[in-house]
């Protein structure tokens, strides 16, 4: 059995169970709690206006508003559940609450785009009488409200996949509004009443595509992937090369627990003569600066195991004590799935 040396690192300086930054928390917050109010008032508006004009347009526009308002309020939901403490049962807290929100969003987009598709066709079948006045000036208005929350959640972490689905949605409205406005104007001229439906389904085609790009983004953080801008062979790579005493690095595992938290396990077989006091905090420094993994758990072990799926990758010319690694029950390093999350 192969022994374990006992310096076994966990790095827990960043408040991993606290949520995000308190300043970047509060601020996607406010962001996401005006947009909803803005929206919800507005889309009352829309379905007066949508059912008065009798504009298709109109309606899908106030039904995705409708969906904005309550990702909106879910997305804040979110954000103040995330921060909540960890706690025994969730040694992570409750961020990952905010990924579910931004899963949700995507599910409720493609439900969205089904219903109005459906209604397009029943309307280019049986043709209804729009009232191109009154569409056009619901629709304008609607534009300028989605513009102003469009702006507002641009003041938010764009990175963070609950603000991004949040602006995937206003999106998905702004190019609602602008799409009633061609149509009611098109209609105001020609009296061509099939160009509502119509594009409204072009739109639907643009709310798709990224809704496909959030659900994707969502089950992968939740499917424990590795984060898009890692390269599990480079940081094994950059470790070997930029870290003295690392001889191989192994049982590398990266994920996230939500947008722009990376946390990161391994196992290091150190050249003979190094000193785990050294090289783990070294190690952890490199994979702050140059991958942003801020959380970091590293176990130094004696010899890499020899049927890891992720095999290591040895330095030239090292030397290791033993061939054979088994782990022992209380001394092998913790996987993403032993944090309780």
């Amino acid at each position: 059995m192969t022994l374990h040396h006992p310096h076994h690192d966990h790095d827990h300086a960043h408040g991993y169970g606290h949520g995000h930054a308190p300043s970047v928390s509060s601020t996607n917050e406010r962001v996401v709690l005006t947009g909803f109010v803005l929206t919800a008032g507005f889309m009352l508006v829309e379905v007066v206006g949508g059912v008065l004009s009798g504009s298709l347009a109109l309606i899908a526009d106030a039904g995705h508003m409708l969906t904005d308002a309550a990702a909106l309020l879910l997305a804040w939901v979110g954000f103040r559940i995330g921060r909540r403490a960890s706690d025994a049962r969730r040694t992570f807290g409750y961020m990952r609450f905010e990924v579910l929100a931004g899963l949700i969003n995507a599910l409720t987009l493609f439900a969205l785009v089904a219903w109005i598709v459906f209604e397009a066709i029943r309307r280019l079948r049986a043709p209804g009488e729009v009232l191109a006045g009154p569409m056009l000036a619901v629709a304008v208005v609607g534009l300028a409200v989605n513009v102003v929350v469009f702006w507002i959640l641009h003041r938010g972490d764009q990175s963070h996949v609950n603000i991004k689905g949040a602006t995937l949605h206003v999106l998905g409205d702004l190019l609602g509004s602008v799409a009633a406005i061609v149509a009611a104007l098109v209609i105001h001229f020609t009296g061509w009443m099939a160009i509502d439906p119509i594009l409204s389904v072009l739109v639907c085609l643009l709310i798709l595509r990224s809704a496909w790009a959030l659900l994707r983004g969502s089950f992968h953080i939740l499917m424990e992937g590795t984060p898009p801008d890692v390269d599990i062979a480079v940081l094994r790579r950059h470790l070997l090369d930029a870290v003295p005493g690392v001889a191989a690095v192994d049982h590398v595992h990266v994920w996230s627990i939500t947008s722009g938290r990376v946390l990161a396990t391994l196992e290091l077989v150190l050249v003979e003569g190094a000193e785990p006091a050294h090289v783990v905090p070294a190690v952890k420094r490199a994979l702050a600066e140059r991958f942003a993994i801020q959380h970091s758990t590293v176990e130094v072990v004696h010899a890499p195991p020899d049927d890891c799926a992720l095999a290591a990758v040895p330095r030239q010319g090292a030397g290791h004590a033993h061939d054979v690694h088994d782990h022992h029950p209380h001394a092998s390093g913790p996987s993403p799935h032993d944090t309780g999350r």
